[in-house]
């Protein structure tokens, strides 16, 4: 045998023990975690992989594991927690240790590190809070500005005169408004090309970040560093950071320091406040990173909830004309309805809350990472495995609601009638990192909705077919992007 076959095979054989004394030393690493179907060697579990698909494949690993049970993209192991006992155990009970995230190379790549996600988190997280109470979130201001915006949105709304239209543009730039006062101190003409522009990036981001490419980045890291993948993997996201970068350059020459009109001049003044540290969590990095996400955020996610929620009633008329008369009852038609009034409607806002549970936006929401070896529940985690929180199955365990599978609004009313809160509705989901824009949402989707059907009846287009609330689940991402609604205005009772 010539030597160059004797050293191919040598290398072949070196190679091979490498791959399979690293695999060895692996499984032995991650032997105390929780069992789940057995990982392909150096491929994981791919079957489990597409998180488009979980409902059914994670509900029957967990009739099989358990509440909790083990995934593995490659060769890194991914725990996912089932049930609101177990979940809330994690999030809530141990939310330090359950704080932190894991390492996503697109997110990092992008954003330098400079973002919610990244390691400085926790200082950018805490300002943005303040700030967005400042400006109002939660305040009495805040609803004052949504309530003013509601009347752009209905007559937007009004000048369809009853056709067939898909209501998302439209109220993607009733809610875009309001994170533009926020954000930007601006608000925009319904027809002004620069809203429409800002509401198509941001939507084209949101869509890039959830891709295929980006799933296949944060799992070959590698590819992030051919020539023209990254180019190609960020092309949408470039430009909503080129348009939030114009308004940065705007806004630092006009900058007022007694008197910060939006988020961006705080964060300047902020800026200059730590400009003199080395290496300050407050930059140029940090604000684009931070206004982006906050941004495609509080958008396009509530945009496509407030959509959903009138296609739903759409199929369900008997629920919307009840919600109707709640609102015609508590307001006289005397004022648009108000966070002052939600009390008093109490099914209105139990109707809100079960479109969420039954909508199941976001199944797991942003992943998550033990910050360190933890024993939790029987098995010890090590520092930095990945978390996949399921909030589906919260949202739809049997312990926790009464009927599950079916779309009822009693789950959050009480014996009198009340609204009652339930410990289980998680859609934002929990702990330390719990959607930040959590109350400014909640705020949006109850004085939108509520505004909207005082004004109007939605209705399916002539010929469509009324479907229950199952299917509605199964196919909401198509029917958020392209459901159709006919709008009907009512004849509000006389004052």
């Amino acid at each position: 045998m010539e030597f160059s076959a004797i050293l191919a095979l040598l290398v072949t054989v070196l190679i091979t023990l490498h791959f399979i004394l690293s695999w060895w030393r692996q499984q032995r690493r991650y032997k105390s975690l929780p069992p789940g179907p057995t990982p392909l060697p150096f491929l994981g579990t791919p079957k489990y992989m597409d998180l488009r698909v979980t409902d059914i494949n994670f509900k029957l690993l967990s009739q099989k594991y358990g509440s909790m049970f083990t995934i593995w993209k490659l060769t890194e192991p991914m725990v996912v927690l089932c049930g609101y006992e177990t979940v809330k155990d994690a999030l809530l009970n141990h939310a330090e240790e359950f704080s932190a995230r894991p390492f996503i190379p697109t997110q990092i790549m992008f954003s330098k590190g400079y973002s919610f996600i990244g390691p400085r988190w926790r200082p950018l997280r805490r300002f943005a809070l303040t700030s967005l109470r400042n400006f109002g979130m939660g305040k009495k201001t805040m609803e004052s500005r949504i309530q003013e915006e509601t009347i752009y949105l209905t007559q937007a709304v009004a000048e369809m005169e009853g056709k067939p239209f898909n209501p998302l543009q439209i109220l993607g730039r009733a809610v875009g408004n309001i994170m533009s006062s926020v954000l930007f101190g601006e608000h925009f003409e319904y027809k002004d090309p620069k809203l429409h522009d800002l509401m198509s990036r941001t939507s084209r981001h949101h869509k890039n970040v959830t891709s295929l490419l980006h799933m296949f980045c944060n799992v070959f890291p590698f590819l992030l560093k051919l020539p023209l993948i990254p180019k190609i993997a960020f092309k949408e996201t470039t430009y909503l950071y080129n348009f939030v970068l114009e308004c940065m350059k705007e806004h630092k020459r006009t900058l007022k320091p007694e008197a910060p009109r939006d988020l961006i001049d705080s964060f300047l003044l902020r800026i200059k406040e730590v400009e003199h540290e080395k290496d300050p969590d407050f930059c140029d990095d940090s604000l684009l990173a931070v206004t982006v996400g906050l941004l495609a955020a509080g958008t396009e996610t509530t945009a496509n909830t407030l959509k959903f929620c009138l296609v739903f009633l759409a199929h369900y008329p008997d629920v919307q004309a009840k919600v109707q008369q709640e609102i015609d009852e508590v307001t006289q038609s005397l004022h648009l309805p108000g966070i002052e009034d939600r009390p008093q409607l109490a099914y209105t806002n139990a109707v809100i809350h079960e479109i969420q549970r039954v909508l199941d936006f976001a199944p797991f929401g942003f992943f998550h990472a033990v910050s360190k070896d933890i024993e939790f529940r029987g098995y010890t985690i090590p520092k930095g495995t990945t978390i996949l929180p399921f909030l589906t199955s919260v949202l739809n365990d049997p312990s926790q609601w009464e009927t599950p599978e079916q779309f009822n609004p009693e789950h959050f009313l009480d014996e009198e009638g009340k609204f009652r809160n339930r410990v289980a509705f998680m859609p934002f989901s929990a702990g330390k990192r719990i959607c930040p824009g959590e109350s400014l949402a909640r705020m949006k989707l109850f004085l939108f909705l509520s505004a909207l059907l005082q004004k109007f009846t939605f209705k399916l287009p002539p010929g469509s077919e009324r479907r229950d609330s199952k299917w509605l689940n199964a196919n909401r991402r198509d029917l958020m992007c392209n459901a159709q609604l006919c709008v009907v205005p009512r004849a509000l009772p006389t004052k």
